[in-house]
């Protein structure tokens, strides 16, 4: 008979002990093989490029590049590689960046061994997988009135805006537009403001929704 094929994983997260953690969950199930781990979003985007793994367990908070960016970039790359967001944080505008993103599943940090297990081979088989309570979020998501289509930014804010979306932080924003790292904080706090929104994830997500940065050349 032949041997069964073994689910290739890669694990994208910044902390170390959740690396760590996750590896001993996934080592004692003998269909499940940890081909890689990255410590940040650029490196999970290049890992995926040369490990080419069937699903990639992705954080969605990293500092370098946010998992919902990453998840972007792999998956116009590689379209057949799944993404299960794996994060701590179960609000309702997070999943909706990540599955917007094009994640196949969404679950939480606390999640058990044979859970995470189960939500591996649910997405390598291309079927969604999501942690309990995540239906309710996207039921309530479906529910919410729909954000208009029209924000009140500035050209400047629509510069900052399209380089959040590629994913720099405050200090290389500064760099590229040549102003003070402090006017780029200020430029992001009003972004969130306008866009009604509460971090960089949220804000990006809604700008290629609704090509806010499309004119920002």
């Amino acid at each position: 008979m032949a041997e069964q094929k073994r689910i290739r994983v890669m694990i994208a997260d910044d902390h170390r002990l959740v690396l760590d953690g996750l590896e001993t969950f996934l080592s004692v199930h003998s269909d499940i093989e940890l081909v890689g781990k990255a410590t940040g979003g650029r490196e999970a985007v290049q890992m995926c490029s040369e490990l080419r793994p069937d699903v990639v367990l992705m954080d969605l908070e990293m500092p370098d590049m946010d998992g919902v960016t990453a998840m972007r970039q792999i998956l116009t790359a590689h379209p057949d590689i799944q993404i299960i967001a794996l994060t701590s944080f179960g609000d309702k505008h997070r999943v909706q960046a990540a599955l917007e993103a094009g994640a196949s599943g969404y679950l939480l940090k606390d999640v058990s061994g044979d859970e995470l297990a189960e939500a591996l081979r649910q997405a390598a088989a291309g079927q969604l997988a999501f942690a309990p309570g995540v239906t309710q979020k996207l039921i309530e998501l479906v529910r919410e009135p729909a954000r208009p289509t029209r924000f009140d930014l500035t050209w400047r804010e629509r510069e900052v805006l399209k380089l959040l979306v590629q994913g720099m932080n405050n200090h290389e924003i500064a760099g590229a537009l040549d102003i003070k790292t402090s006017t780029v904080k200020t430029h992001i706090q009003n972004l969130f403001a306008k866009l009604g929104v509460s971090n960089r994830v949220e804000a990006a997500t809604l700008a290629l929704k609704y090509n806010l940065v499309d004119d920002a050349d």
